[in-house]
């Protein structure tokens, strides 16, 4: 059998020429010409060139074998054909395909809004990453899926990150910046609004001083111009009201207004008898116009009574009877005299008085004509009415009695109205106060004076300021402390304690910033105090809270607040020490817990505080060494004095007592002492189950 199989191989016959060479197919790209075995082979095409369609070459056959299971394969194998030809195969046509047609591709892709990247790579891992187009997000007519969609189609999911990162990068910047607009607004409106308060006093304060100074103008003309005629009381060779300035100074100085009036006053009353228990003499009460003679009529009848003279005030309306003056001889005093002497008869307030003139107001013919110059005073308490007609007939000082009149009432109340503001303004200015601040409505003292310096200036850097810049400065205050900005709080803190300083001359107004310096400065001093508390580890954060606390004044609290706070650090860190029967290990735990935070206590101490507080660090210092030693007494209550134990807990402690020789304190002769005795009361107490 196995002489059989080796004369059916692939390998017998080698004499034999032209042989087939059996290998894997190829891809032909033109039609090969059949040719001799022997022929060279012809040149491949270019890749990718379809085949001509052509008769295919036939393959050379074997010779015939010894039938076979590996003769039949081998012929199996010769009859498969390869790489067939299509049917609609041109070989003249371009081997090429043509290329489709991208402009319309291209102008769609024009119209995109491209992103930005930072590089020329696409979206892949290896290009740079995207960024955000401001000018894209601040579009208002951005579509966010659109832009999203677009911007991120091919992006990577590292790059999708990366966007979104860069995306609440900006937000947390645009909310910070949004947040530190608002602080800035508000800002800005408080000084505006202050500015427009202070604007409107102003204007107000200046409108004031304008009527002010076109009332006294008036006054001063008009008075001067009649003041000098001896006359205007009814007799003659009086002296009127003559101040003695010269016609010049009394119409130009406003400045002598206040002596003008004060001599009309006196005239007045010179002249006219009983005047003064009618017009005490007042602040600024002066006469406005002397109407001269008048007659009094009869209400019922319109007779003629009695012969008047009216005087026209800035506050009210005098009426007075002229008699004549008794003449007794001829040598005496009173001829030098008026021959008519004047009697003050009613008086009525402005305000309380109505004044009607009587032309048209009968039906008759006959008292028309009698009431054509008169006029009707009808006021005072019992609403009593007097009809009063000139002498003359048609005489002008009806009409320009009733326009004085007019205008007179007019500014009486407009002065009372402006009285009756800056009243509410005081009352106001305390309730604004007293709203910005509970605590000043327990200064009952300081409370009443605040309608007194509402107008108060004081002088700030060579500027003269009110109390509002002073709320000012609070306000900044509040809000540093608000935001916890304890630097610039403190100095302005002490730049407004400097400026109470220098108020030593106003006492009020010392007094009213001063109250409110101290409260804010007692609000600062607790939030520093919390800090320090909170990090009295940390040496440079104590000694800058420490400094900010004596800046404020309160270097005891401070002191008080860290050394209580490393007396607690201690019972906390003494408390995690836990015996668990071994008591030389737990005396060593505990004393070295104990003088290595007194060590560093006192170390801090003396770099943060002044030199001259050192002593309160060392009573500190010698009261936790006794509540040392009271803690040892109590764990060796049970140790026999003397013994192994005693004395090497003994050792330990006054060992690391010696810790302290580091910052100048030697305490070791302290450690230890009284143990004995504390034993022995220990011993001597009764036993019971309750604490002491």
């Amino acid at each position: 059998m196995s002489e059989e199989r080796s004369k059916i191989s692939l390998r017998s016959g080698g004499k034999r020429k032209g042989r087939p060479t059996i290998s894997a197919p190829r891809q032909i790209s033109s039609p090969i010409p059949q040719a001799q075995d022997d022929a060279p082979a012809r040149a491949p095409a270019p890749m990718g060139r379809p085949i001509p369609e052509e008769t295919p070459r036939p393959r050379p056959r074997p010779p015939p074998q010894s039938s076979g299971k590996t003769s039949d394969l081998v012929k199996r194998r010769y009859s498969t054909r390869f790489n067939n030809i299509p049917a609609d195969f041109d070989p003249t046509a371009n081997p090429m395909p043509s290329l489709p047609n991208f402009d319309k591709y291209v102008q769609q892709q024009d119209r995109r809004p491209l992103p930005s990247r930072g590089g020329s790579g696409g979206g892949g891992g290896g290009g740079a990453p995207i960024k955000v187009d401001l000018r894209a997000l601040q579009d208002p007519k951005l579509t966010a899926e659109q832009y999203v969609a677009e911007i991120l189609s091919e992006a990577t999911e590292d790059e999708i990150r990366n966007f979104e990162t860069d995306l609440r990068q900006l937000k947390g910047r645009a909310s910070a910046d949004l947040q530190q607009s608002v602080y800035q607004n508000r800002t800005q409106f408080i000084k505006i609004s202050k500015e427009a308060e202070k604007l409107k006093s102003e204007m107000r304060t200046l409108r004031n001083l304008m009527s002010e100074l076109k009332t006294n103008t008036t006054a001063l003309r008009s008075a001067s111009n009649s003041a000098v005629d001896p006359s205007t009381f009814g007799g003659g060779g009086g002296s009127g009201f003559s101040t003695g300035l010269s016609k010049r100074d009394k119409r130009s100085s406003v400045a002598d207004r206040t002596a003008l009036w004060s001599s009309q006053m006196q005239a007045l009353y010179k002249n006219v008898e009983g005047s003064q228990k009618f017009l005490p003499n007042s602040q600024g009460r002066h006469v406005v116009q002397n109407a001269g003679p008048w007659i009094e009529l009869d209400n019922a009848t319109y007779k003629s009574r009695r012969s008047m003279q009216i005087f026209l005030l800035n506050d009210h309306l005098l009426v007075a009877s002229r008699k004549k003056r008794k003449v007794d001889g001829p040598n005496t005093a009173d001829m030098r005299g008026p021959m008519i002497k004047l009697v003050a008869d009613r008086c009525w307030h402005l305000l309380d008085v109505e004044v009607v003139d009587m032309a048209g107001t009968s039906e008759s013919s006959s008292s028309r004509n009698k009431l054509a110059d008169a006029i009707m005073v009808r006021g005072g308490g019992q609403n009593e009415s007097f009809i009063y007609r000139t002498e003359k007939p048609e005489d002008p000082e009806k009409s320009s009695l009733i326009l004085n009149i007019r205008k007179t009432v007019e500014e009486l109340r407009r002065n009372l109205q402006s009285e009756r503001e800056a009243t509410n303004k005081a009352k106001e200015t305390i309730n604004y106060f007293a709203s910005r601040d509970p605590g000043l409505l327990q200064k009952t003292e300081l409370l009443e004076t605040l309608s007194d310096i509402k107008d108060m200036l004081i002088e700030v850097d060579g500027k003269q300021q009110n109390l509002r810049w002073v709320e000012s400065q609070m306000d900044e205050l509040d809000i540093n402390i608000a935001l916890q900005q304890i630097e610039p709080a403190v100095a302005r803190i002490e730049k407004l304690k400097s400026l109470a300083y220098g108020l030593r001359n106003n006492t009020i107004a010392q007094d009213f910033v001063s109250f409110k310096v101290d409260e804010r400065c007692a609000k600062l001093a607790a939030l520093v105090v919390r800090e320090l508390v909170r990090a009295h580890d940390n040496q440079s954060k104590t000694k800058r809270s420490v400094t900010w606390l004596a800046r404020l004044g309160f270097e005891d609290r401070a002191r008080e607040a860290y050394l209580e706070a490393r007396s607690e650090i201690i019972q906390k860190r003494s408390r995690q020490c836990i015996f668990q029967g071994d008591l030389h290990l737990y005396i060593w735990e505990i004393s070295f817990v104990y003088f290595t935070i007194i060590r560093n206590t006192v170390s801090c101490f003396q770099a943060c505080f002044p030199p001259p507080m050192m002593s309160a660090c060392v009573k500190w210092a010698k009261e936790e060494v006794d509540a040392f030693n009271a803690l040892l007494a109590r764990q060796l209550s049970s140790a026999e004095e003397g013994g192994e134990v005693w004395t090497q807990c003994m050792n330990r402690a006054k060992e690391h007592a010696k810790m302290l020789s580091d910052v100048g304190l030697d305490f070791r002769n302290l450690v230890g002492q009284n143990v004995k005795t504390y034993g022995e009361a220990v011993s001597a107490s009764p036993v019971g189950l309750g604490l002491s």
